[in-house]
């Protein structure tokens, strides 16, 4: 699975990415919203701070909800920062433990899934197989 990381601190970044990878996934670091919105069209799943350098990371949120990809906030920040219309989703605190993360992960027929009926509810059709 293509994993997008977007994590503004280098060793936590490098972390996340050898703990996913570790489990034969594909990572792809980010340290800013600017620069995780030009690998969105890539990914499969994210790992979200929610605060980075530039900003925070809830605008990445919209545009991944809206593909139906999969993700969960790997933060700092306490869950009662994240916007009520995300409370649902994934939620690791740092300092996490690896398990954690990997608990996260969704299945890929999880993936396959999500993809599906956001497709579907933007009125396109399922793709054959």
């Amino acid at each position: 699975m293509r994993i997008l990381i977007l994590e503004d601190d280098l060793f936590i970044a490098l972390d996340l990415q050898a703990i996913v990878e570790s489990e034969g996934h594909v990572a792809t670091v980010c340290g800013s919203v600017a620069e995780a919105r030009r690998w969105l069209d890539n990914v499969e799943f994210a790992l979200l701070d929610v605060d980075v350098r530039d900003g925070k990371s809830f605008d990445v949120v919209t545009t991944l909800r809206d593909r139906g990809i999969p993700f969960a906030f790997v933060t700092g920040s306490r869950r009662s920062e994240i916007p009520t219309h995300l409370a649902g989703a994934g939620f690791v605190a740092k300092p996490f433990l690896e398990g954690a993360i990997l608990a996260c992960l969704p299945e890929p027929a999880e993936v396959v899934s999500g993809r599906l009926a956001a497709r579907l509810a933007a009125g396109g059709q399922p793709a054959a197989f």
